[in-house]
């Protein structure tokens, strides 16, 4: 995927736009800690195939996910804890590239839509159960390759994961630092996934890496925010506005029209 292809069929002034959704995103994650991917995933998708929407948000990702992911030295405890997810994860999004391909075509539009639909209920009603500790050597790969399945087809990284995650009484600051790890994993996965089915090259990664400094931009300033912003308050209507978003994919997707 050369960038000049990428941009060539993009209405003027696409960029602009590309760039502050990247800034909104990054705000987004500023403020909550995630969703930088979902929301990018949400609005990109408007103006471009889902492919080249996942490959764009591949360095802006990778980088605050990591930087998220912080500090280092307490990363051992945690990855003994939940290391066969991310191997699930691994498992699950190259897999499921492999199979399904890139995501493309009105089918993975109105996957992405029901992906951002049913993380967005969930954030306003589910409730996380407590997770046996027991069950989490099996448990969590199966989320793990069932979080990466669905990466693979919608670019979306957040379900069953961020559910399982919370579920496990990690604290507030290790489950930041977990979902930053998860994060990681999955958007370096999800890099090797559009590799190997050709939909991220050079070209993209160049792209990807301009959209760097508007997603860091809309980071400083979400944690800027969270000082001023009620959390619950920015919470609910960043879940209504993935419902809306998420609805209107499904509804312009119409594959139920056989």
């Amino acid at each position: 995927m050369d960038l000049a292809v990428m941009t060539s069929h993009l209405p003027a002034g696409a960029w602009g736009f590309i760039a502050m959704v990247f800034v909104l995103a990054g705000i987004v994650k500023g403020v909550v800690g995630l969703g930088l991917p979902t929301i990018s995933m949400a609005l990109l998708a408007l103006a471009m195939p889902p492919a080249q929407a996942a490959a764009l948000l591949i360095v802006p990702s990778f980088v605050t996910n990591v930087w998220q992911g912080r500090p280092f030295v307490a990363l051992g405890p945690l990855l003994r804890r939940i290391g066969g997810m991310q191997v699930g994860v691994c498992v699950g999004t190259v897999g499921g590239a492999l199979l399904l391909g890139a995501p493309a075509g009105d089918w993975a539009t109105a996957a992405l839509g029901v992906a951002l639909v049913a993380y967005a209920l969930w954030g306003l009603f589910g409730k996380a159960p407590r997770v046996d500790p027991n069950a989490e050597p099996w448990l969590g790969p199966l989320v793990g390759i069932v979080t990466g399945a669905v990466t693979a087809a919608t670019g979306v990284f957040v379900v069953p994961a961020v559910p399982y995650l919370q579920a496990l009484g990690l604290g507030k600051d290790g489950l930041i630092q977990a979902m930053g790890v998860s994060f990681t994993v999955s958007t370096l996965a999800l890099a090797a996934g559009l590799w190997l089915t050709g939909d991220y090259a050079s070209g993209a990664a160049g792209a990807s890496l301009l959209m760097l400094a508007p997603a860091l931009a809309g980071m400083w300033a979400g944690t800027r925010l969270r000082q001023a912003l009620s959390p619950p308050v920015f919470k609910l209507w960043f879940m209504i506005s993935l419902i809306v978003l998420g609805l209107y994919q499904i509804l312009e997707a119409g594959v139920w029209a056989f």
